[in-house]
């Protein structure tokens, strides 16, 4: 069984696509390759994992300049051609599309010369490749319920998370809380500025509260020296770059302060209470509707950027971490979101697709 994985750029995409690639592999025998391009995160994660890397011309349409979009208007023609030619060379039985700049060539491509494909669609609302693509592939895999209407053959399978996260057990209320405050690889800004702003008040307004901040690499000295200035307790906090052990923060955490992309998973399968403050700035305000939907649930609050100011965000933290019975409650609903299993029913899609073809 030969398959490829096409997409990239940021860890929501690169991530989840390893995932299938491990399972495919390390299940069912199966070649995996991916095609991405030279300005993604795969470039660094997929030849570590042991998969073969082939790049193509791609970029971004939305929320980018003039220019960039005629570029990427020009390359995405250049894209599809070589991606024809890398499906003639490598025969595969399925295409995975996951996302990202090198999807819609890779999966345009497929379409093009009739290789089964499947669209892997994290966020409520799929972006723009899986939205034009949506009734032209072969079949789905989404997380949402409500995102199935977009596509053909939709199964809602989850989001593919690791079994420790999974595995987390309940967090009593804690006699001394812990928030954690996440982006991602690159941190997020508005985190980065506004929480060394209030972490000294916040601190003597929670008892025993400890606070541990995910900045990004960029941000990682400026963010500490916010700390530092602030007054905080520099025992009650930590700035890290990039947290390495997720499983283990979720277990720590009662509460976390978050982005919605594609941490809104992780977030239910550990069964956290959050805040979550959409990127304003995300493909089609995809993170926005994907907070909306832990809203309704009661597994989160949300609060839009424009919003956040040191007062507001004060507030909203304050409120959530000194109500352990609100945060309990928001566990359990989260929770309730969850799918455990979902790398097995995406890869066994996979593999009825390639029975199929």
């Amino acid at each position: 069984m030969r398959v490829l994985i096409a997409g990239g750029g940021t860890g929501g995409h690169v991530i989840p696509g390893l995932a299938i690639a491990r399972e495919l592999r390390d299940t069912y025998g199966g070649e995996v390759r991916f095609v991405g391009t030279a300005r993604g995160l795969e470039t660094r994660l997929v030849p570590v994992a042991g998969f073969k890397l082939e790049l193509v011309r791609s970029g971004q349409l939305k929320n980018v300049s003039l220019g960039t979009r005629l570029r990427t208007m020009l390359d995405l023609p250049l894209g599809v051609v070589e991606c024809v030619h890398l499906l003639r060379k490598f025969k595969p039985q399925v295409v995975v599309g996951v996302g990202g700049y090198a999807s819609g060539p890779g999966m345009l491509a497929a379409v093009l010369l009739r290789v089964p494909t499947l669209a892997y669609e994290p966020n409520a609302v799929p972006g723009m490749t899986n939205r034009w693509l949506g009734r032209r592939v072969n079949a789905a895999a989404v997380n949402f319920d409500q995102t199935a209407k977009y596509f053909r053959n939709a199964e809602v399978t989850g989001v593919p998370v690791r079994t420790e996260i999974f595995a987390l057990p309940p967090r009593p209320a804690s006699i001394n809380p812990r928030l954690l405050v996440t982006a991602g690889s690159n941190g997020a800004l508005i985190f980065n500025k506004t929480m060394p702003m209030v972490a000294a008040e916040l601190l003597e307004d929670v008892p025993g509260l400890t606070i541990v901040h995910q900045s990004g690499a960029r941000q990682l000295d400026v963010t500490q020296a916010a700390y530092a200035g602030s007054g905080a307790d520099p025992e009650r906090w930590s700035v890290e770059a990039f947290l390495t052990d997720m499983p283990a923060q979720y277990g720590a955490a009662d509460l976390v302060l978050a982005r919605s992309g594609s941490t809104v998973a992780e977030l239910c399968a550990a069964g956290k209470p959050s805040l979550l403050v959409p990127f304003a700035a995300a493909a089609d305000d995809h993170q926005r509707k994907n907070a909306e939907v832990l809203v309704e649930a009661g597994a989160a609050v949300m609060m839009l950027q424009r919003d956040v100011t040191p007062a507001s965000l004060l507030e909203a933290l304050r409120g959530l971490l000194l109500d352990p019975k609100r945060r309990t409650d928001m566990a359990i609903c989260a929770r309730s979101l969850a799918r455990p299993g979902a790398l097995e029913r995406i890869t066994a899609m996979v593999v009825r697709l390639a029975q199929g073809s």
